[in-house]
């Protein structure tokens, strides 16, 4: 009997050993569980939750406080204190090197007055050894060039011995001083560069020292080129920028050979502070060339992706460099111009779809827009098994009203930038004029047709703010309020809309919906606790909204008491 019952009872302790190895391997064990929040999910099954459990960088489970704790309860219990959390927002276009340089250069950003220029320049002049260059960033394209040239001859006293570069507010327009023009050759017989324009005096056919578009190119090209130290620092900078902002995933929007570089050994060192998804610069042929031939690169731990080509097709609407379909209406003899041709950019995407390819093409104007949408139709057609290609338009900031339809019949992405409207407001409609307007910075209409349009800043031209952005978006006003009613209101969003758009839609634009963009199981632990109720806040608290702590993978990289 005693047999018969050690028997019995070693048969039991086997089935319950079973039975718990079984249960364990059905239900993995969470890292930790992150409790007593108020969790906005961006997912319509749950959109709203008390508590996560995340594993090895994912998230696991979500749900209730107590449903976590009973299904975890080995697993380290982080209390969110009622705090209000989202996930990370996705920066769908945005300049990393660029803006790290920026915090490395003169920043003219935000300068109304000419005399302040010229202290800048005579500070850093001071410190700066004769015939070093001198860099600068910031000045507003849009609006002060007439008053960069007027000063042009004071700054080229103050900066007699070193060549000076100052590149405008969005990238399109730069400023160079007397001795920067005189070692580029630029004087007043030189001819204008194709794609550029050296803009010279009216009276006397000198140069100003305002460059526009390729004709840049003949002062940078001059300058030393950053090492991969200062490209590194440069996009640490940057970084750190953005986890401070609740930006947790970046779309850089144009990434040559030596930002690459830069940016594999920041990935080697484990010192990449966002998740990367890259455009390479369509320029640069060495550099695409191996991706058309085997595909993209996607980073099994997702940190830099590759799998986009960045085209430019036309300029910018400030520069009277937009691509149009009729002149500009301040400026009757200016169609704006042309930096890819319709075929250069079929054959690109033709190539790019047979790879597996995404392409992205800048086009601001109506012309431009339209002949990337002919590209695209032609390239789709060249390649039918190409069905998921998620194209994208970046910007369509002016589209003829009939085009608009087209991006929903072919399936484009419409990456566009909120903060650009109400930074443009001012002059753009005298640019294209009362009936063009109707289609310029339209996310309304593109989402009334059922267009894919993820939302992003473009910075660091723009803020890289995200909750400015989602004020422009849904208030069409300035931070200021004006104008009250906001411009065009008509194209304003809702905030569940704007939220989305921050989020999914730009997870969407990179592939990556099935691991970003949302607090729900299978995704990535890269979330933000906010300083309020985003979904409940008036308009005009989202400007006063705060990142208090930004997580990556579930590691905390940022917190704002930490910074202080």
């Amino acid at each position: 009997m005693r047999k018969t019952e050690l028997k019995k009872a070693l048969y039991l302790l086997l089935c319950t050993a079973i039975f718990c190895l079984v249960s364990c391997s059905r239900t993995p064990q969470a890292d930790r569980i992150f409790t007593n929040g108020h969790i906005i999910t961006i997912n319509e099954d749950m959109p709203e939750a008390e508590a996560f459990a995340i594993k090895k960088g994912f998230i696991t489970a979500v749900g209730t406080n107590a449903e976590m704790r009973e299904a975890y309860p080995l697993a380290e219990e982080v209390d969110l204190d009622g705090k209000d959390v989202m996930p990370g927002i996705i920066e769908s276009h945005g300049h990393m090197l660029n803006l790290g340089r920026s915090k490395m250069r003169v920043d003219l950003q935000g300068v109304n007055d000419p005399r302040e220029v010229v202290q800048k320049l005579r500070e850093r002049v001071a410190e700066t050894t004769p015939g070093e260059w001198i860099d600068g960033w910031g000045w507003d394209d849009g609006a002060w060039k007439e008053q960069m040239t007027a000063i042009s001859h004071e700054l080229s006293i103050v900066s007699p011995d070193n060549p000076v570069w100052f590149a405008g507010l969005h990238g399109y327009n730069g400023w160079a001083n007397a001795k920067a023009l005189e070692m580029a050759g630029i004087a007043k017989d030189t001819p204008d560069p194709e794609g550029g324009k050296i803009y010279k005096d009216p009276k006397t056919g000198a140069p100003t020292g305002i460059l526009a578009n390729a004709a840049q190119g003949m002062i940078t090209r001059l300058m030393p080129p950053l090492t991969v130290a200062q490209r590194e620092k440069a996009f640490e900078i940057a970084g750190e920028e953005l986890l401070k902002n609740g930006l947790t995933s970046v779309h850089d929007a144009r990434i040559t050979r030596k930002d690459l570089d830069a940016l594999r050994s920041l990935k080697t060192k484990k010192k990449l502070k966002v998740r990367y998804y890259i455009m390479l610069d369509c320029t640069d042929e060495e550099l695409i060339e191996p991706y058309l031939k085997n595909g993209p690169e996607i980073d099994p731990d997702n940190w830099l992706t590759i799998r986009c080509i960045k085209v430019f097709q036309d300029g910018s609407l400030g520069t009277r460099s937009a691509l149009m379909l009729e002149p500009y209406s301040d400026a009757p003899d200016v169609l704006g111009v042309t930096t890819t041709s319709q075929e250069e950019i079929e054959r690109l995407t033709i190539r790019s779809l047979q790879a597996g390819i995404q392409v992205a093409t800048h086009a601001i104007g109506d012309r431009s827009n339209r002949i990337t949408l002919d590209a695209y139709k032609a390239a789709i057609r060249a390649v039918p098994g190409a069905k998921d290609h998620r194209l994208r338009i970046e910007h369509a900031q002016v589209v003829a009203l009939e085009d608009i339809p087209r991006f929903k019949e072919l399936d484009i992405v419409t990456s566009m930038q909120p903060p650009h409207a109400t930074s443009d407001m001012p002059w753009a409609e005298d640019r294209v004029g009362p009936e063009r307007i109707k289609g310029a910075y339209a996310w309304r209409s593109f989402l009334d047709a059922g267009v894919r349009v993820p939302l992003n800043s473009d910075f660091p031209g723009e803020t890289l703010n995200p909750f400015y952005g989602m004020h422009a978006a849904e208030t069409r006003q300035t931070p200021e309020g004006k104008p009250e009613s906001g411009w065009y209101p008509e194209q304003c969003l809702t905030r569940e809309e704007v939220l989305y758009a921050y989020t999914v839609e730009s997870a969407y634009s990179g592939f990556e919906e099935h691991i970003k963009g949302q607090i729900a199981p299978g995704m990535l632990a890269d979330f933000i606790v906010i300083s309020g109720n985003i979904l409940t806040i008036p308009s005009k608290a989202l400007l006063s909204l705060k990142v208090e702590r930004t997580y990556v993978g579930g590691q905390l990289v940022y917190s704002m008491n930490a910074s202080r």
